[in-house]
């Protein structure tokens, strides 16, 4: 959801703090599910499967969150503890999945939010850098979209940032998603902090 603090910029050039970190948001939603959604890919054509997590470990969570974002500096997940993180993933109307290949190893997750009534946040979507690619962004989200669009459901969206990869928002579009509103986001940057290596995200470099 657009956070409710975000205002409109002046136009021109706005400085950012040391330490801090800018990205452009931009809100994509989907307001009725594709024609043909249902239909099925043969597992066996594809060498990933969907595993649903239930009440899944914290650490476990971070350790999949961490192999999959820290390229695009995911990092709001991180600072929760525990207990805050727990309520989240472990809410029966949150989804958890992790993708999973054929040696069993977790290559990409998914992560569906119908807390809001009657919408589906697609809040984490994502594969490892090796798994990229291969044409399995395009199985994943249909199969996301195949898990969205349940009966009641009106609404599915997703976000995507300047600190993404640069595919991903022509990938949105390109699977039916339109945008809907763009904001910018500046947040301390969680390399700073030891939430990510500092390797991490090269074309969005540390300052400072």
């Amino acid at each position: 959801m657009i956070p409710d603090h975000v205002t409109p910029l002046a136009a021109g050039s706005h400085a950012i703090a040391p330490g801090d970190l800018p990205c452009v948001v931009t809100a994509l939603e989907m307001l009725e599910a594709p024609q043909g959604l249902t239909r099925l890919v043969p597992e066996q054509d594809v060498p990933v499967q969907l595993v649903r997590w239930k009440d899944t470990a914290p650490e476990k969570y971070r350790m999949l969150y961490r192999r999959v974002g820290a390229p695009w500096i995911w990092w709001s997940r991180l600072v929760l503890g525990d207990a805050e993180l727990a309520e989240i993933i472990h809410d029966p109307r949150v989804q958890l999945y992790a993708v999973v290949d054929r040696a069993g190893v977790e290559v990409g997750m998914l992560e569906l939010d119908f807390r809001v009534d009657r919408e589906s946040e697609i809040a984490f979507f994502g594969l490892i850098p090796g798994a990229t690619g291969k044409g399995l962004g395009k199985w994943l989200m249909r199969r996301t979209l195949q898990l969205a669009w349940v009966t009641g459901i009106e609404r599915v969206w997703v976000h995507t940032c300047t600190l993404d990869d640069a595919r991903a928002l022509p990938f949105y579009m390109g699977q039916g998603f339109v945008p809907y509103e763009r904001y910018v986001e500046v947040f301390p940057d969680p390399r700073f902090a030891g939430l990510l290596p500092t390797g991490s995200a090269p074309h969005a470099p540390v300052l400072g």
